[in-house]
């Protein structure tokens, strides 16, 4: 039964492995530059699993020494890998796939991160279009230094989901998580919006695009001397793509 559980579970992980990928949900887990490879390595491994396992004689125990004392509990080998299987299975085939919450950002440090803020040399100029700009740009210009001037004439349009900010009741994060390479090396980047009360109308990890201006942050104490102060703020539903690259 042994080699069986390890056989099943073996498949049930490289079947979850690509049908995530033919489904397009191996982005909530991996970078979109890996999918071919892994895809690929996944089948590979899969057709190794099947031949090592024809290949590899089982093993028996043909001098029937122990069977007396192990009959009475020998059930419990067989019931425990049956529950793993069907673990195994629920876990990666029925239940369906989530995305990094605030949960998450609360083990790891908003803003923090200066790779996942880099932006590219253009995005910095005065001609720069900045109505496309992402969550991602506009965390980066904020987290440069830039002052109240370059902001004073700019509209931005970002959508992520709520996270709450630390020390300052009246702001919240418009938050994604930037993958250079998988979900475990994810980080947390986010725009601060101005809007006190916000805990009575949104629950964190809720979905918004917020449309808005940039002002100095009311609450002189905040560490976010700027933020966006909302001219509209819109529920709104997870994208298929909510990781930024």
């Amino acid at each position: 039964m042994g080699r069986w559980q390890g056989v099943v579970l073996s498949l049930i992980g490289l079947v979850a492995t690509i049908w995530l990928g033919l489904t397009g949900q191996l982005a909530l887990y991996i970078h979109p530059r890996y999918f071919v490879f892994t895809v690929v390595m996944a089948v590979i491994a899969g057709v190794l699993a099947l031949v090592s396992f024809a290949l590899v004689p089982s093993t028996h125990d043909g001098h029937g020494h122990g069977h007396e004392p192990a009959s009475r509990w020998g059930w419990l080998l067989p019931a425990g890998s049956v529950l793993t299987i069907a673990a195994a299975v629920g876990a990666l085939l029925i239940l369906p796939p989530s995305t990094l919450t605030t949960s998450t950002v609360a083990q790891r440090d908003l803003n923090g991160s200066a790779s996942a803020l880099t932006l590219k040399a253009p995005a910095l100029t005065s001609k720069a279009d900045y109505s496309a700009f992402t969550v991602r740009d506009w965390a980066s210009l904020l987290r440069s230094g830039a002052g109240q001037d370059f902001f004073a004439d700019k509209t931005a349009t970002v959508t992520g989901f709520i996270s709450a900010d630390k020390t300052d009741r009246d702001v919240f994060f418009v938050t994604r998580f930037v993958v250079a390479c998988c979900a475990v090396d994810a980080q947390p980047i986010g725009v601060p919006v101005y809007h006190p009360g916000w805990q009575n109308e949104y629950k964190t990890d809720s979905w918004v695009t917020v449309t808005s201006g940039f002002r100095a942050n009311p609450n002189a104490a905040s560490r976010e001397t700027i933020v966006l102060v909302p001219d509209s703020i819109k529920p709104t539903t997870q994208p298929e793509q909510p990781y930024v690259y």
